[in-house]
């Protein structure tokens, strides 16, 4: 039987939000062994003079405890 714990992280990106996805999970997974999921909750983006200047997520990341 595997164990697995979920934390949550914030993420940003000035390309997109599968960027900012992408960058969590890497960043995530510098620190957190046997990553298995990364759950996309929210997703928001930071406009300035009518543009979007940096989109964000709100992730669940889920790993297995060894």
């Amino acid at each position: 039987m595997a164990v697995m714990k979920v934390i949550e992280i914030l993420s940003n990106s000035k390309k997109s939000w599968e960027d900012a996805t992408a960058k969590g999970v890497a960043k995530a997974s510098k620190s957190i062994n046997n990553v298995k999921s990364a759950f996309v909750q929210s997703q928001s983006a930071v406009c300035k003079d009518g543009k979007v200047v940096e989109y964000r997520v709100n992730l669940k990341i889920t790993f297995e405890v060894k």
